[in-house]
């Protein structure tokens, strides 16, 4: 379609129909801070895409941030389009609407760009859906000159092999600046008349070393089923794909003008990223890993972030988000600083789960002197000091325990505690210590409030390992034994009933993490399972109640019949160190042997704990020479600006 055709709405056709389905305002647009352009005068169209519902996608930080970027030039349309629930895509498929985006419900496969964001390769199937409803062909090789790029991105896409197949290219890293070259490279194309076509921009976007697109690299397989190697099949493509780095947080305050729900949403508040990237080192960690080096956010530009997006959003709550927020070197200064300026005007602020080691009261005072109390989480991941020393997670229980009771004889009340089941080599005692700290946790609150109100909710979820981390070569623990573990532990906290109602228990069966595992780590053969599980009805994977283990079972046994490998191939299999992984060619910056040392840290009782990089010399994980960066931190001696109390 031509840049000065406006493609016709689609909301006539669907307005008649939203009566007939659950949460029809999720499809109706028209949120604070949305942008509508109009078609005629601009170059380059986006269409961005969280792959899960509108509540779920909504208040996504990436796509926010994008949408934020592109709409600023004026050359540039972006509009976002969420997954539909099943009810909607039988009536879409009944009436003949295709996909749509909700900022002026224009058709999906006229735009020349579908980025997707991927925060879990949960998402996959919903892909699917949204290809086949908006009439693009499924499998990039059919697509046409008509067709927009399928672009992915977010934290699944450092390993886009298993939908290698659906995909015409793959982002790695920041996407804020990179969004505005591939911008670039499409406006030169379409002006020069897009000579040779759909091949000739995807090998322009390929050859900036920029872009990763699976059809110009081949896949050989030995005769065991593994990987003999990934090359390149096109003259310029690199054989490596390098992620992309952002290395001024402060020249990209975004998002300034937040997106207001109309329907709701799974969080209703106003985020600002405080810093990216962490260096603690715990192995199960992808999202550390990749985000490498830490970059800090300026005080003075995280206030006026907020200040900014307060007013324009009118949000009660603001969060500070980061991997690790309360590591941020002025953090003690930020919180201060706003709980001040917000002080009765009825404004709270809120962290996401908090180390133990970076937890202390001052600050937990100043997040909740504008809010209500409601709980502390924390993270230990292992249930024993043996296993978190496995994960390099540096925590002792006499931490825990110095941490609970600090915040319990201040008035805290309830304490969330996050575990992961299934970590290598973990036993049937670590899961069972799990029941050991939790009924120390009760006991401490009791003892320093003096009162028997005081509760501890056990959250457990099922370890997954992930791609450009040391456990990549980690076998997975198959789901009997993760629910037989689960199941004892269960036992263990309701035999007690001096602590059975103060002590809450909340889990996930082993099946889920199963197939996020053939996912993740997954090769381009796992994309006929993908393809298969669609069309056996697999939608909203990541939801419960949409998820069917018996489903993705059957299409793997299926879709890979006679390929010499399976689910268990994939997930429960350990990989050693000559093994090529199907990620392998793309560049996280993390050297692989440092990788192989720490997994082989990880498997040594007698291996010390790789300290944070921060504040010690570098342990040559490789990121920063790799990438040409380095860590950004405080403290800048700089105040918080705005100054004013509101």
């Amino acid at each position: 379609m031509s840049p000065e055709q406006e493609p016709a709405s689609v909301f006539d056709r669907l307005e008649p129909h939203l009566a007939d389905v659950s949460k029809p305002i999720q499809y109706v647009g028209g949120e604070l801070n949305s942008t509508v352009k109009a078609w005629p005068g601009t170059e380059v169209r986006w269409a961005l895409m969280y792959p899960d519902a509108y509540e779920v996608g909504l208040p996504n930080q990436g796509v926010q941030i994008l949408y934020e970027v592109l709409n600023e030039r004026d050359w540039i349309v972006a509009e976002r389009t969420y997954s539909v629930w099943p009810d909607m895509e039988a009536v879409m498929r009944a009436q003949g609407v295709p996909q749509f985006t909700v900022d002026a419900h224009r058709p999906v496969r006229d735009f020349d760009v579908l980025g997707i964001s991927f925060s879990t390769e949960l998402g996959y199937t919903n892909m699917l859906t949204a290809l086949d409803l908006a009439g693009i062909p499924l499998h990039a090789a059919d697509r046409t000159d008509a067709d927009p790029v399928v672009l992915a991105g977010g934290h699944a896409a450092f390993n886009p092999e298993p939908v290698a197949d659906f995909l015409d290219a793959a982002v790695l890293g920041d996407g804020e600046e990179v969004v505005l070259a591939i911008s670039d490279v499409v406006r030169e194309h379409t002006a020069q008349g897009r000579p040779g076509g759909r091949q000739e921009l995807l090998r322009r976007l390929a050859v900036s070393g920029n872009v990763y697109v699976p059809r110009f690299h081949d896949v050989a397989y030995r005769p065991d089923g593994s990987i003999a190697a990934v090359v390149p099949n096109t003259p310029g493509v690199p054989h490596r794909v390098r992620k992309h780095t952002l290395m001024d947080l402060d020249a990209w305050p975004y998002p300034a003008k937040p997106l207001v729900p109309v329907a709701e949403t799974v969080h209703e508040r106003f985020s600002v990223e405080i810093f990216r990237g962490c260096t603690r080192g715990c192995r199960f960690c992808q999202a550390g890993m990749i985000t490498r080096p830490v970059r800090e956010r300026s005080i003075e530009t995280i206030g006026a972030m907020v200040d900014t997006g307060v007013k324009a959003s009118g949000f009660d709550e603001v969060g500070l988000l980061s991997l690790s927020s309360a590591d941020h070197t002025e953090i003690g200064e930020v919180a201060k600083g706003l709980a001040d300026r917000y002080e009765d005007q009825g404004v709270s602020l809120s962290l996401p789960s908090t180390r133990v080691d970076a937890f202390n009261i001052s600050l937990a005072n100043e997040f909740s002197r504008n809010g209500r109390r409601s709980g502390l989480t924390f993270a230990p991941e292992g249930g024993s000091e043996r296993m978190r020393k496995v994960i390099n997670k540096a925590v002792t229980e006499e931490d825990l325990i110095r941490t609970v009771a600090a915040a319990y004889s201040h008035g805290w009340r309830q304490v969330k505690l996050y575990f992961m089941c299934g970590l290598p080599t973990e036993t049937d005692e670590d899961v069972l210590a799990i029941a050991d700290l939790a009924t120390r946790v009760i006991d401490t609150g009791r003892e320093v409030s003096g009162r028997n109100d005081i509760r501890c909710t056990v959250s457990i979820g099922g370890f997954v390992p992930k791609p450009h981390t040391p456990f990549q070569w980690a076998s997975q623990l198959d789901p009997e034994t993760t629910d037989e573990r689960l199941r004892k532990l269960r036992e263990a906290v309701r035999s007690q009933k001096k602590y059975a109602r103060a002590i809450g228990f909340r889990y996930h069966d082993g099946q889920p993490g199963i197939v996020e595992g053939l996912l993740s780590r997954g090769d381009r053969r796992v994309g006929r399972v993908i393809e298969q599980a669609w069309r056996d009805g697999a939608r909203f994977d990541g939801w419960s109640e949409h998820f069917s283990y018996e489903r993705w079972a059957a299409a793997a046994e299926t879709a890979l019949a006679g390929t010499g490998v399976d689910l268990d191939w994939y997930t429960t299999r350990e990989r050693g160190y000559d093994e090529v992984l199907p990620w392998d060619h793309l560049d996280s910056g993390l050297d692989k042997d440092w990788l192989w040392a720490d997994w082989e840290d990880a498997l040594d009782p007698d291996a010390v704990d790789v300290e944070d990089c921060r504040w010690t010399p570098c342990y040559d994980c490789g990121v920063c020479p790799e990438m040409g960066t380095e860590i950004q931190v405080g403290p800048t001696g700089r105040q918080l600006l705005p100054l004013s109390v509101v």
